[in-house]
């Protein structure tokens, strides 16, 4: 057997310098993950840093189990090693979380002889080509996302037959399989399923860069006696530092005096899209090349963008965390961070996408104490309360499918929230996903509170521990490889506290000064509704499809919004649940006034002047909105008309609700007072509206529905923000 291994490595060793190039070897620990799975036929859980080569591995066991591995040397004989797989040995199944994963390990693939292909939702039209190559044994790799395994027709047409006859079993960012990751995807948890439909001694490899002890055991437990290979996380060619700047203003200035001095193309990751589209932007305004790169962008957007830095044809994506596993640039030169990502694990992640291919390669952060409040927004929209999951329980019937689109006006929960307890409600085996929406089971189903608060626990000292990154006064790189309990973890030499920093503080005058301008800048457009919210007939609101002309809004306009590098400080210091009430600061009634003046002589002009002032009555800050109403009629000279109560019903449609719910709440709570009425009806000029936060925006298309219906000839919505 002794011979027999050392000529299975000879075969991968040919197939890796295929791979990747004449004088590459196999580390240790790739080789035994390889003999694992083709020898020994095990399952094995690799944790090793971003760019140790785990990707080879599983190419690499693909060549030798599906026999495109070259043969065995003469000298051990016509039955060294073992045996050719059968033909009818079915592909490697590669489940993948990203496109753009995707893209890189087909062609990766190529180079290797190995034929790759891949079902997702950007090829539904070559679906049943890629399943019949797949069952003629043409298909050597699959690469599905999680989310695929529980497509109906793909969970039952094609999965049955591929489980059955994998020959190889890949998860790839495996600490997605654990909800104690830093990304946990609940489809993830479907390989459950998955693997408990393989083959006995199917092998199956799991891989990550970015677990510690925790999400390691969970992962192993999960798959089940496992080999856990984990490896040292040092990155030889990552030299950290922080930078620490008084607001987004110098953040921005350092940034566009400084990216000169960073190393080839790289990545400014932001935490919230406002943030990445501004900072691009402005960057772009000191001539510098960058392109925003966002979860809302359009796919084909998105990869011009990651072409463009993979060509070097740009200084940098400044991109949010949907750029982050997959991407693969191994000549990166820099990450800088603009806003600390809510875990050292997940900060890990993101940095090691730099320096795979360079000698050295600087990653930057660039706190700010807004991250905080980013962080706790984000934990907000976690697994909602027990009262919630059993009203969806409750509304899905057993019998017939009730899609997402039905279901949300039952529910006080927004459309992604929703379906991501959906799915969480799937893998435990309470709703079923069938062709046309959801199904209830009918399994009993425990809210397990305990754990989730463990996990909300972990979170917070997960954001902690971020913190203290920032000040820590001992070796940063050490500090992040305890932080995912590397056990070999040891001062790197090479971070601002083992060396000289590199870079300081300092930024020009000039970068400050156009920062501060660009920053200040008050303006962003709130677009009018124009669809009610489907489904409201089924919580017995009567209102249905397009909202009539005559009672709608006309394009209003906002301060800012909360995310926004500029004005978002400000006011969520003003407008936040919890801020204290109080009268309209005179700096914010400034930038209101310079709201209005672009907006009576910009690009966009409103069509009339406002003919008078209607403040929406707020329950949480009166004195905010009414202050605001005054001083925008007095400044104005218009005359100031009064408010409309636009509470809606208590406990129903909060900011965490959907629009249906929304809709549910207002609806026959807006009155407008007989006084205003009467003068509504006699204006020459639209309506100004005030209020000081627009989030869902249901509250400002209802009440201008009722102003409209009373007779004002048009509304002009203005808040101090929006939400988003």
């Amino acid at each position: 057997m002794s011979q027999d291994r050392a000529a299975v490595r000879e075969r991968a060793e040919a197939v890796l310098r295929r791979l990747a190039g004449e004088h590459a070897r196999l580390r240790e620990d790739q080789w035994r993950a390889i003999e694992a799975l083709v020898v020994d036929r095990r399952r094995v859980l690799c944790v090793q840093r971003t760019g140790w080569g785990k990707s080879a591995v599983y190419f690499v066991a693909t060549a030798l189990l599906r026999g495109h591995g070259p043969a065995a040397p003469s000298a051990a004989g016509p039955t060294a090693g073992p045996a050719p797989t059968p033909p009818d040995t079915g592909p490697t199944v590669i489940v993948s979380p990203l496109l753009a994963l995707m893209r890189n390990q087909v062609e990766a693939a190529a180079r290797a002889g190995i034929r790759a292909r891949t079902i997702n939702s950007a090829n539904l039209a070559e679906w049943d080509e890629i399943t019949a190559e797949i069952h003629a044994g043409a298909v050597d790799v699959l690469l599905i996302s999680p989310e695929r395994l529980n497509n109906p027709d793909f969970r039952d047409s094609v999965l049955p037959r591929l489980a059955a006859t994998t020959g190889l079993l890949v998860v790839d960012e495996a600490h997605c399989v654990s909800d104690w990751g830093h990304d946990f995807r609940p489809d993830y948890r479907r390989l459950r399923t998955f693997l408990g439909n393989l083959p006995d001694r199917t092998p199956v490899l799991a891989t990550t860069a970015t677990a510690n002890a925790r999400v390691t055991g969970d992962v192993a437990e999960q798959l089940g006696d496992a080999l856990v290979l984990r490896g040292t996380l040092d990155r030889e060619s990552l030299r950290l530092g922080v930078v620490d700047l008084p607001g987004p203003a110098h953040r921005l200035a350092w940034l566009a005096d400084h990216l000169d001095g960073l190393p080839g193309s790289g990545i400014v990751y932001t935490l919230t899209v406002a943030a990445a589209t501004e900072t691009a932007e402005f960057l772009r305004t000191r001539g510098w090349s960058v392109a925003a790169y966002t979860g809302q962008a359009e796919d084909a957007d998105r990869r011009a963008a990651e072409q463009d830095l993979l060509d070097n044809k740009i200084k940098a994506l400044v991109a949010t965390s949907a750029l982050g596993m997959g991407f693969d640039k191994p000549d990166l030169g820099f990450v800088v961070h603009l806003g600390a990502p809510p875990s050292p694990i997940a900060y890990y992640q993101q940095v090691g996408r730099a320096g795979r291919a360079v000698a050295h390669a600087e990653v930057l952060l660039l706190p700010g104490p807004e991250d905080q409040a980013i962080w706790r927004y984000f934990a907000s929209l976690a697994f909602p309360p027990e009262e919630q999951v059993r009203a969806v329980l409750a509304a899905l019937p057993t019998d017939r499918p009730m899609s997402t689109q039905a279901l949300e006006p039952l529910v006080d929960l927004r459309r992604a929230r929703l379906e991501l307890m959906l799915k969480v409600l799937d893998v435990d085996g309470a709703v079923r996903r069938v062709r046309g929406g959801w199904l209830a089971t009918g399994q009993p189903w425990i809210y397990d509170e305990a754990r989730l608060r463990r996990v909300a626990a972990a979170r917070a000292a997960e954001q902690q521990a971020m913190t203290q990154y920032a000040t820590t006064p001992g070796c940063r790189m050490r500090y992040l490889r305890e932080c995912l309990d590397d056990t070999g973890a040891a001062d790197c030499g090479r971070c601002d506290r083992c060396a000289t920093p590199l870079f300081g503080a300092d930024v020009s005058d000039a970068a400050l000064t156009a920062a501060q301008t660009f920053l200040g800048r008050p303006g962003v457009q709130i677009a009018p509704k124009k669809l009610w919210p489907t489904g409201l007939d089924a919580v017995g609101v009567p209102l249905k499809g397009r909202i009539a002309p005559a009672e709608q809004a006309l394009p209003g306009r906002a301060v800012g919004r909360l995310s926004d590098l500029g004005w978002g400080g400000r006011l969520r210091g003003l407008v936040g649940p919890d801020t204290p009430d109080g009268p309209v600061p005179d700096d914010v009634v400034a930038a209101v006034v310079e709201v209005l003046k672009a907006w009576a002589h910009g690009d966009d002009p409103w069509p009339r002047r406002p003919a008078g002032v209607v403040a929406v009555g707020s329950r949480t800050h009166p004195l905010l909105v009414g202050s605001l109403a005054e001083r925008i009629a007095a400044v104005g000279r218009l005359p100031l008309l009064g408010q409309v109560p636009a509470t809606g019903s208590p406990g129903v449609g909060g900011p965490r609700g959907n629009s249906a719910q929304r809709v549910r709440a207002l609806h026959g709570t807006v009155d407008v007072p007989a006084a205003l009425a009467d003068v509504l009806a006699g204006l020459d000029g639209p309506v100004l509206l005030v209020d000081d936060l627009v989030e869902s925006g249901w509250t400002m298309t209802m009440v201008t529905r009722e102003l409209r219906r009373a007779g004002a000839p048009a509304v002009l919505p203005l808040a101090l923000a929006v939400a988003s």
